[in-house]
């Protein structure tokens, strides 16, 4: 992705230092956070400074191999760090299976071996997220109308994203895609993150309210949707960021195609079906209180809600597998139903 000119990864390791895009100061400040050590890369992943299933992922695995590379400090350090690093983000199956990956790899190789793992990953990540560009660019018409919810772009995987990647193609292709972008409540990711990235690439999209949706389907102004995923389970139940349900509900209602885009890695062929899926309860806070910048760009937090009323914020809801049209995968696109088999094979 080009910023200002530059081309950019969402999160990349230097040495022993991993860097990353602070998405939490997007889109009004574009800056880089370099991280030590493996604490402050797992609390950078706690607190959404890196987010999105694939960049959580290779991030997850940059922290595992600094845990390795600060053994000599403690024999017991790397036990540590796997601990902290798997208890950030409950639900995105690409942190464990890259925690795991780099695990094994520094307990063979050290150090380098755990380096050269977390590395293998986030090269693997950009190189599926483009073979699901090019998969996905086939499904969209020259004209398509898409909808998005949350942001499942570039900045949520290591380069090109899934969902966004094949808006990305097609574009490229000489098509002439429009994209609705789900705002996202309560963290605004689509607003925020997704609209930041297609004006980026010039792609034409406006945001719309989470709940205009239905409106836009109902008119026959959504030919297709295209949303990621956190994690699916063997079933092809899928969890995606909140609000993703009642999408797949509304479109099916209207006839309208729903597609997961997501790498094999987001399968997991060893949860059975989307009640096993783990789903992350986070603070209040993010929906009673909103930050932004006022006319003069100065940046505030303001209360939102009315004052004394508590809030429950589930960050994830599963999508059945029966709503979904298909999975856009780095090998081509699959039925829902088939994934977990299809994951298992890959691994083998």
């Amino acid at each position: 992705m080009r910023v200002n000119g530059c081309d950019y990864r969402t999160v990349w390791m230097e040495g022993s230092t991993v860097h990353m895009i602070e998405q939490n100061l997007l889109p009004f400040d574009f800056s880089i956070v370099e991280l030590p050590d493996h604490a402050a890369t797992a609390r950078a992943i706690a607190e959404m400074t890196v987010r999105g299933a694939g960049a959580i992922g290779a991030a997850a695995g940059f922290a595992m191999a600094q845990g390795f590379i600060e053994q000599k400090e403690s024999a017991s350090l790397p036990h540590a760090a796997k601990a902290a690093i798997l208890a950030t983000r409950p639900t995105a199956q690409n942190l464990f299976y890259a925690v795991e990956r780099v695990w094994k790899a520094g307990c063979e190789g050290g150090a380098d071996g755990a380096v050269a793992e977390a590395r293998a990953i986030a090269d693997a990540d950009a190189e599926a997220s483009c073979r699901i560009g090019k998969f996905g660019s086939k499904l969209i018409g020259n004209r398509a109308n898409i909808l998005t919810h949350c942001n499942a772009g570039w900045l949520a995987f290591v380069d090109f994203g899934t969902a966004l990647s094949p808006i990305y193609h097609a574009h490229r292709d000489g098509k002439s895609p429009h994209v609705w972008v789900d705002e996202t409540r309560p963290r605004g990711q689509g607003a925020r993150l997704t609209a930041w990235e297609l004006t980026q690439a010039g792609i034409p999209h406006d945001i719309i309210a989470d709940n205009a949706a239905a409106h836009f389907m109902a008119r026959g102004e959504v030919d297709i949707v295209i949303v990621g995923a956190d994690r699916i389970a063997a079933n092809g139940d899928t969890a995606n960021k909140i609000g993703t349900l009642e999408k797949a509900i509304c479109a099916n209602h209207f006839g309208i195609p729903f597609y997961i885009a997501a790498p094999i890695a987001t399968i997991d062929a060893a949860c059975p079906d989307g009640n096993a899926i783990p789903i992350e309860a986070r603070s209040s806070d993010e929906v009673l209180w909103q930050q932004g910048v006022d006319a003069e760009g100065k940046r505030h937090t303001i209360r939102v809600a009315s004052p004394g009323a508590s809030a429950r914020n589930p960050a994830f809801d599963v999508t059945p597998a029966a709503l979904i049209s298909g999975i856009i995968t780095e090998q081509g696109i699959i039925d829902a139903a088939s994934a977990g088999a299809i994951a298992t094979n890959h691994k083998e």
